[in-house]
């Protein structure tokens, strides 16, 4: 089985909502005639990503353009990763929302971690990292600085996700595509980005968790590398049945980790040299939750 990720390399127009969403249709139909699974987005593509951004110019999870999305990928047979600032509980949000081909929203997503050194300090962040089914294929979100910290896709793998998708919306990329070939790898999980076109930005990109052939051999892990400039609808192939394969078979992921010794990942202090200004340090002697198992 093959799940194709159409992913779109385009760059939102602020505040255009209309025209926006009118672009998210486009890619919608061409992407379906292309006989691909899912439509990813850059990141706040319904609104922009405007910032600073306030409480009214975000929308809200009923809003008209986000059900008018869901008819049409009832009606096109295709899936759409869904973004916008919505209206959290008293900020806005940066939320994806995942549609399946029936019209149904699996699950919404909001950032976690928000750029709180920049204007996104001013965002509501999100609370929990979330993995839905999407055709029974286990599904999993990060958004743009998110894919920063290498928590967020781990514990997308331990939920289970098999694909992460990523809407992102950035510039200076080769790092970053560095880390997320190595988040594939080292989660033994599919991934794939959709970030806007531009000078030092664009490259979308898609990374496959083989990275190793059936003989042991070394092989590229590339799906995609899209160029900087180009705007357009980008496809990538993840075949399912050779990454399950391997995941049953390989040892990363959550084999052979000895988690006795993860307890400095829950301390909540932050020391030198990482101490930046802006920082909420309220919360450090906070007590957290360190119930949760994951197997």
């Amino acid at each position: 089985m093959i799940f194709k990720v159409a992913i779109l390399q385009k760059r939102a127009k602020n505040g255009q909502v209309n025209e926006n969403v009118n672009s998210i249709i486009k890619a919608m139909k061409v992407a379906a005639k292309n006989h691909s699974d899912i439509l990813l987005l850059p990141e706040c593509f319904i609104t922009g990503y405007d910032l600073p951004v306030t409480y009214e110019k975000s929308i809200s999870d009923d809003d008209a353009n986000i059900r008018k999305i869901c008819e049409l990928a009832k009606e096109y047979g295709i899936g759409v990763v869904l973004t916008a600032f919505t209206k959290g509980s008293r900020k806005p949000q940066n939320t994806a929302f995942v549609i399946n081909k029936a019209g149904n929203i699996l699950m919404k997503y909001s950032k976690v971690h928000t750029c709180d050194f920049a204007d996104e300090k001013d965002i509501e962040a999100g609370k929990e990292f979330k993995v839905c089914d999407f055709d029974g294929i286990k599904l999993g979100i990060m958004i743009c600085y998110d894919r920063e910290y290498p928590e967020s896709a781990r514990i997308l793998m331990l939920k289970g996700a098999e694909i992460i998708l990523v809407p992102n919306d950035c510039v200076s990329m080769n790092p970053r595509l560095q880390a997320l070939s190595t988040r594939a790898y080292e989660n033994m999980a599919g991934i794939a980005m959709a970030n806007p076109n531009g000078e030092n930005a664009g490259c979308s990109c898609a990374y496959s968790p083989v990275c190793w052939d059936k003989n042991g051999i070394c092989v590229d892990n590339t799906i995609l590398l899209a160029d900087a400039m180009t705007e357009g609808i980008f496809y990538a192939d993840f075949h399912m049945e050779d990454i399950r394969e391997y995941r049953n078979s390989e040892m990363m992921g959550n084999t052979f980790r000895k988690v006795d010794a993860y307890g400095d990942l829950l301390n909540r202090t932050i020391q030198e040299p990482f101490k930046r200004k802006g920082q909420d340090c309220s919360y450090e002697n906070k007590a957290i939750n360190t119930n949760k198992t994951y197997l």
